[in-house]
């Protein structure tokens, strides 16, 4: 009868400042690993002019490089697997602390790496090799940063631990942004083809360091360690055990990550190129409005995460669903009669994609505890290599029938995240 009551007093206590130290540690370290592995995106010009023959046609560099960067999306649910397996059943702050080892060290290789002129076709393959285990790195970051920070808080706050936990990850990809442009002011082109490419990448690994340490001070989750005393860990294989028993779990997990890929990488990623490829912004005020647009995101998240708390994770993604889709169609129509609304409405529809923050609250609570880890990376691993990957080439091809391409895909997926809220709120969730 005490432990039951002990469990109930933990599940509805108040935040402490042991959680928000957690969480911050969490969020610090997961924009620090995700800098690291986005960072190559921003400097793929020059990696690509270096690392391949100088003679090679222009396209089919480009298309290395980015394939040596898609390389890393690809070995994401195996890493992710693997590292599910153990954190379920060796404990999350290992395998925690383990992935943003696996980012660090190899971020600061790429900037100790030998080029093409100096080692030939050695050059490419190592940073291809790199790029793997940055990849395998990731995998097992974002699902075990959720997992990690919802056991560790009460019950009635996980929504805001994982929404902050995600406004981390995405200031990650402002931290990159912002460096990206700090270097290439700072010094001219032809310093930054001969030298100055290399310290964002030895400046993420030093990141990375710094955050293993940060990462030994947090504690095991609760969660895991009350596991571990009752022996109720895994007997089988956790997979195996996710794939014979959670089925409709991966589904729905997979269909929400869909939705998150599709958000992030259509309207955070690719559309400072489609500003000014589409609707002719020049590249610095396409730079600008899109940092904007992820601190607002990163506001989202946290808003997003704090209602669902309030409200449930249902009405969040059906609001928060139909208002996006409205936002980013007007965005994406408006621009070219009216390109003075740039900043305003790339902020809108970036604070609206914050929506996203409720997504890893349905997923962590869509497994039991001793499957979780691994429920929730493979249907999110497998789910964003497949989605993330395709999401590129779908949009581009929209956008040859029709330059409102983006809008059409988005306003799509919104569609799906109004669906999946409806369904939210029919099991009361």
């Amino acid at each position: 009868m005490s432990s039951v009551l002990s469990s109930a007093t933990a599940a509805t206590r108040p935040l402490q400042r042991s959680d928000y130290k957690t969480l911050s540690l969490s969020a610090l370290g997961g924009a620090l690993e995700f800098y690291d592995f986005i960072i190559f995106v921003f400097f793929a010009a020059v990696v690509g002019k270096l690392f391949f023959p100088a003679d090679m046609p222009e396209w089919l560099r480009q298309f290395q490089t980015f394939g040596i960067f898609a390389a890393g999306y690809l070995a994401r649910p195996l890493g992710g697997i693997i590292m599910a397996h153990f954190g379920d059943l060796l404990g999350r702050k290992r395998m925690f602390t383990l992935s943003i080892f696996l980012m660090g060290v190899p971020t600061l290789a790429m900037g100790l790496l030998p080029t093409y002129a100096q080692i030939g076709i050695w050059a490419p393959l190592a940073l291809l090799l790199l790029r793997i285990v940055q990849g395998a790195a990731i995998g097992g970051e974002v699902p075990g940063a959720w997992v990690f920070v919802s056991e560790h808080v009460p019950a009635r706050h996980v929504g805001f631990a994982c929404g902050t936990l995600t406004a981390g990850l995405t200031s990650g990809i402002l931290l990159g942004s912002l460096t990206a442009t700090l270097i290439n002011s700072v010094y001219s082109p032809q310093e930054v083809l001969d030298w100055a490419w290399r310290l964002p990448f030895l400046l993420g690994g030093v990141f990375g360091l710094c955050a293993v340490y940060l990462r030994r001070m947090l504690q095991e989750t609760p969660v895991f360690a009350e596991l571990q005393q009752r022996q109720a860990l895994a007997a089988e294989l956790p997979l195996r055990t996710v794939l014979r028993e959670h089925r409709g779990a991966i589904a729905l997990s997979m269909l929400l990550t869909w939705v998150l890929s599709a958000a992030i990488v259509v309207v955070i990623l690719m559309t400072p190129t489609l500003l000014q490829t589409l609707y002719g912004f020049d590249a610095a005020t396409a730079l600008k409005a899109n940092s904007l647009a992820i601190v607002f995101l990163s506001i989202g998240c946290v808003a997003a995460g704090a209602i669902v708390d309030r409200v449930g994770a249902g009405r969040v993604l059906l609001v928060g669903g139909l208002l996006l889709g409205v936002s980013a169609w007007t965005f994406y129509s408006s621009l070219t009669l009216h390109p003075h609304w740039l900043f305003p409405l790339y902020a809108l529809t970036g604070l609206l994609v914050g929506t996203i923050g409720a997504v890893p609250f349905v997923m962590v609570n869509a497994f039991p505890p001793v499957v979780r880890f691994s429920g929730l990376s493979f249907s999110y691993n497998l789910a964003y290599a497949l989605f993330g990957g395709l999401t590129p080439l779908m949009v581009s091809l929209l956008i040859k029938w029709d330059p409102l391409g983006p809008g059409y895909y988005v306003a799509a997926l919104c569609g799906l995240a109004l669906l999946i809220g409806l369904y939210l709120c029919s099991k009361g969730r």
